[in-house]
C-alpha cells in the first residue's frame, strides 16, 4: 500500500514556492518520491499507518514492533496460529510465555497502527524543500536536462570554465549522509531495531 506524501503542494505553496497549475502534478510527483527519500533515511513510516509485518519472535517476554509509536495492535500470530494472550505496553507486546515455541524460533505475524497521527512540521518542511530544488532543476533548463545530475563549485565567464564537485549524491532526492543518520536516529527505524523478514 502506497503512503500518503509527507507535505502537499498546498505545503510548498504555504512556504512561497510558486507552482504554475501545469506543474501541480510534476510536483506531486517529487513530493511523492522526496518523502519516500525522508521515510527510507528514518527508517519507518513517520506519518500514521496500519502495517502487517512477521518478525522473528524473541526469547524473552517482550516484542519490539518497528515504526514507533505503536498504538494500537489488531491481531497476532505465532506460526500462523491466532493468540490473544499478549498485551500492549510502552509500544511494545508483551506475552507472558515468550514469542518462541518448544521447538525453536517462531514466525510472529502482527497487525498493527503504528506512526504519528501528524507529521511533524520541520518534516513537511524538509520534504518541501527537496521537491522545490527538484522542481527548480527542473525549471533551469526547457528540455528538462535540469534534472542531470551535476554539482557546480565553481565557473568562470573569459574563457569559460566550470568545476564539478562529487559530493556523492546524483540527485536533489539523494540526503546526505549526516541527515540520514539523525533521521534514522530522531524516529528509531533501522535495521538493528528489529528483526524482519
Amino acid at each position: 500500500m502506497a503512503l500518503t506524501p509527507l507535505a502537499t503542494v498546498a505545503d510548498c505553496t504555504a512556504r512561497g514556492l510558486t507552482i504554475d497549475p501545469s506543474e501541480t502534478a510534476l510536483m506531486g510527483v517529487y513530493l511523492d518520491v522526496a518523502s519516500t527519500a525522508v521515510r527510507e533515511a528514518a527508517g519507518v513510516p513517520i506519518s500514521q499507518t496500519t502495517s502487517t509485518i512477521t518478525v522473528e519472535g524473541e526469547a524473552g517476554q517482550w516484542l519490539r514492533l518497528p515504526g514507533p509509536p505503536v498504538t494500537a495492535v489488531s491481531s497476532v500470530k505465532i506460526d500462523g496460529a491466532v493468540v490473544t494472550d499478549w498485551r500492549l505496553r510502552s509500544g511494545m507486546l508483551w506475552r507472558a510465555c515468550g514469542w518462541t515455541s518448544a521447538d525453536g524460533p517462531s514466525e510472529v505475524e502482527v497487525t498493527y497502527t503504528h506512526g504519528l497521527p501528524i507529521v511533524p512540521a520541520d518534516i513537511v518542511d524538509l520534504v518541501c524543500r527537496i521537491a522545490a530544488a527538484t522542481l527548480i532543476a527542473y525549471r533551469s533548463e526547457a528540455d528538462g536536462t535540469g534534472l542531470a545530475a551535476r554539482d557546480v563549485r565553481a565557473e568562470r565567464i573569459g574563457d569559460y570554465s566550470v568545476t564539478y564537485g562529487d559530493d556523492g549524491r546524483i540527485t536533489e532526492m539523494e540526503l546526505p549522509e549526516y541527515l540520514r543518520e539523525r533521521l534514522a536516529a530522531r524516529f528509531g527505524g533501522g535495521a538493528g531495531l528489529v528483526r524482519s523478514r
